[in-house]
């Protein structure tokens, strides 16, 4: 069991996810300091240079869901999760 989750489901434009991801990569590609606002909390993370990524596409009968996970250590042994499908774990 996590000892942190915080979760986002919203319905948002094709546009607006876009800006999102967008906006997470930049945060990615600066000095790994992550901000982003879930629900009505806002989540900052210190992102390492080496994380593990995973990408999932499922289709399941009319509903096609891509997952984006990335995970790393938050001390050498355990780990902590940033989804960018909108949830985040510590």
């Amino acid at each position: 069991m996590s000892d942190v989750k915080v979760e986002r489901k919203v319905t948002m434009t094709r546009h607006e996810a876009a800006e999102w991801v967008a906006d997470l990569a930049k945060q990615l590609q600066g000095k790994g300091r992550v901000t982003i606002r879930l629900a009505d909390s806002t989540v900052e993370m210190d992102v390492p240079e080496q994380l593990r990524f995973e990408a999932e596409v499922e289709v399941d009968d009319d509903e096609v869901e891509l997952e984006v996970e990335l995970k790393w250590s938050t001390s050498g042994a355990a780990s902590g999760t940033a989804h960018a499908d909108g949830h985040a774990e510590a």
